[in-house]
């Protein structure tokens, strides 16, 4: 390979990091696996090393991979939140150790286990939680302090009023709420979550704090980033100190001598990864003494005085038994594959999700097969690859008739996704009401699965609005149904009636539609015959609204099963209206309607007061610039969104003129 094909090499990594660091840290949806960005990064880290002169000032080598959303107040840090260099071997970790010593004398570590997570500082001043903060780019991060305050294990007071202390931590969601969080967004359809770290990060970075609070995250704190009124000599000491002020610390962290003792150590962490209520990806190795640390300094992205080691994916191969074919809410064939049970990392697996049609065809997979399975993010068991097809084997496909109903199944034009095409199908029904009951639609407390089972065991209710025309003698019909809780459920469905209006669009399961795509229709047309009688065109016009989901809702209210529900969601007596408070709607009001994107610091007003001030005389606060934004609210270092609005020709406005518009509009 010459230097030319090496530099385009480069320049083709670069890329393709920097597009993955987007993925995962900016939108909390990545494509690859933790460890092929790992190999990407390697593989960029090795040529730069040796040609120094194909590394540019901007590489992803040098900087930590995310950066702060202008949906969040920035905030700087005072104190670097640095990342770590990656081991993969212990050659590395005992190279990692030749350079400290080169450095210090007689260094000692202190390793610990890599929790998976979103890397957070949070700060007290005289011993008061005062605010919180996401990692970001390493200089400039997101404040987050409405959402760190949901976190039950993060202490708002500690045990000692110090003048101040930042210290870093790590909020992760347990193995637990993970999987009762996918199985919900399974349950209604929607694309789960790939593994925890992921679902922390989305769940942290809500702008309704609310959400965040109902996602179960918790925090080990890791770090003393700056404290006053205490002297501290080591990371040892520094952990047992935030165990006595409060904080939640790592589970399992020890003292090694030399490098013979950190390795051992790994070993134990990484043996112990299966068994851990939460997820880890590595270990971590520090140098014990804050002055060693001194002496060692960092580079532009890490710390010479640490290291983490990453632990490679678990494989195994197993045989594939059989598919099952499951039903979902909205008619979606899902296959899964039952396979010889087998343990990965640390527990027994039998079962994983083949997805669709088109992912059976790319891997080839036929019953009968060896197959290799790994855990993504060591939680979900996934099928990698086919090693060996059995003897006679015939390539699968999924069943063209429904298995629940016997109905007719369908590809739909662009999707991946079988379909069965009845809508009274069984299986569907009970999704469909399971989701019209959950919190986030109708929210009806005491109607839970087993609840709702039985009264379509009993024919009681046929469809979701069937649940309104339920007796109380109806209800004591069922096992263990006293008058007190029948009066209770009887009580909770009727209270629902009330419900904003957009909980009952959201309830509908209209394809491609969740909750806040419902706030939005919602807040647009502020009736439910508004919203049935918009066209595809109104509907798109939607700051935030795709065409797919403007052609969703257009399709769904022009059926007439659809129109037919409309008008019995109106005999039933259940709330159609907008009930959340706007302006009066007035011609001089130039908030209503409008769509404002906020920008930069505003001097009297937090972004999110501002937006609150939008909202409540009518108009909309989007996320980013399009052709459907009307005003940009800018402070001062507003970036990329005000530079994008002059190019659109977009009105701008200051703090001033927003305060003019807000006083004509009252």
């Amino acid at each position: 390979m010459d230097i030319n094909d090496i530099k385009a090499r480069a320049e083709e990594l670069r890329g393709q990091i920097n597009y993955h660091n987007r993925k995962y840290y900016n939108e909390d949806s990545p494509e690859i696996s933790d460890y092929e960005y790992d190999m990407l990064l390697r593989e960029l880290e090795q040529i730069e090393e040796s040609y120094p002169q194909l590394k540019t000032p901007d590489s992803p080598t040098t900087r930590v991979g995310g950066e702060a959303a202008e949906k969040f107040s920035p905030v700087e840090h005072t104190v670097p939140m640095e990342s770590l260099h990656d081991s993969f071997s212990h050659d590395e970790i005992r190279d990692f150790d030749r350079k400290v010593r080169e450095v210090v004398d007689h260094p000692e570590y202190v390793v610990e286990p890599k929790i998976d997570g979103l890397s957070v500082s949070a700060e007290y001043r005289n011993g008061i939680f005062v605010r919180g903060s996401t990692r970001g780019d390493g200089r400039v991060g997101e404040d987050i302090t409405d959402n760190l305050r949901t976190i039950k294990s993060l202490p708002m007071k500690l045990t000692r009023p110090l003048p101040y202390l930042e210290v870093r931590g790590e909020v992760y969601m347990s193995v637990e709420s993970f999987e009762k969080l996918t199985a919900a967004q399974e349950e209604r359809d929607e694309k789960p979550f790939k593994n925890p770290r992921n679902a922390a990060a989305g769940s942290l970075r809500q702008k309704d704090a609310r959400i965040t609070k109902e996602r179960s995250l918790d925090i080990f704190v890791f770090n003393v980033q700056q404290v006053e009124g205490e002297a501290i000599g080591g990371h040892e000491e520094s952990l047992d100190m935030l165990k006595e002020l409060g904080f939640t610390v790592l589970p399992s962290y020890y003292r090694c001598k030399n490098v013979d003792e950190v390795l051992d150590r790994i070993e134990e962490i990484g043996a112990m990864r299966g068994s851990l209520p939460f997820q880890i990806d590595g270990a971590v190795v520090k140098v014990d003494s804050f002055d060693q640390r001194a002496a060692l300094g960092s580079t532009s992205k890490f710390p010479k005085w640490a290291e983490a080691y990453k632990y490679p994916p678990e494989e195994k191969e197993t045989q594939l038994l059989d598919v099952e074919v499951n039903v979902g809410r909205t008619g979606v064939l899902t296959p899964t594959a039952i396979f010889s049970p087998i343990t990965l990392a640390g527990t027994t697996v039998s079962r994983a999700t083949l997805h669709n049609e088109d992912f059976i065809k790319e891997k080839d997979i036929r019953i009968g097969d060896t197959v290799v399975l790994r855990k993504a993010g060591e939680i979900i068991p996934e099928v990698v690859s086919v090693s060996m097809h059995k003897e006679g084997s015939q390539p699968y496909r999924l069943p063209r008739i429904c298995p629940s109903c016997g109905s007719p199944v369908a590809f739909e034009e662009g999707e991946a996704a079988l379909r069965c095409t009845n809508t009274d199908c069984p299986a569907q029904l009970m999704r469909h009401m399971i989701h019209f009951v959950s919190r986030d639609a109708m929210d009806i407390e005491g109607l839970g699965e087993k609840v709702l089972h039985k009264l379509v065991e009993k024919e009681l209710i046929r469809s979701p609005l069937d649940l309104y025309r339920l007796t109380r003698d109806d209800i004591k019909t069922l096992e263990n149904k006293k008058d007190k809780s029948a009066d209770n459920l009887i009580n909770a469905i009727e209270n629902s009636k009330q419900n904003d209006l957009y909980r009952i669009i959201y309830a509908l399961g209209i394809r491609h539609i969740g909750q806040k795509a419902a706030k939005l229709l919602s807040d647009r047309f502020m009736t439910l015959d508004a919203i049935a009688g918009a066209s595809e065109a109104d509907i798109s016009a939607i700051d935030g609204f795709g065409d797919i989901m403007a052609r969703s809702t257009a399709s769904y209210f022009a059926l007439e099963e659809s129109k037919k529900i409309v008008e019995e969601i109106h005999s039933l007596g259940i709330n159609t209206k907008n009930l959340t408070e706007k302006a009066e709607i007035t011609e001089d009001n130039p908030f209503f309607g409008k769509t404002f994107v906020i920008t930069g610091t505003l001097p009297n007003y937090k972004r999110t007061e501002a937006a609150a001030i939008i909202e409540t005389l009518g108009g909309k606060v989007a996320s980013s610039v399009s052709k459907k934004t009307d005003y940009v609210l800018a402070g001062e270092e507003a970036g990329s969104k005000l530079t994008k609005a002059q190019t659109l020709g977009i009105t701008i406005i200051d703090e001033a003129e927003f305060e003019k518009m807000r006083a004509q509009a009252k």
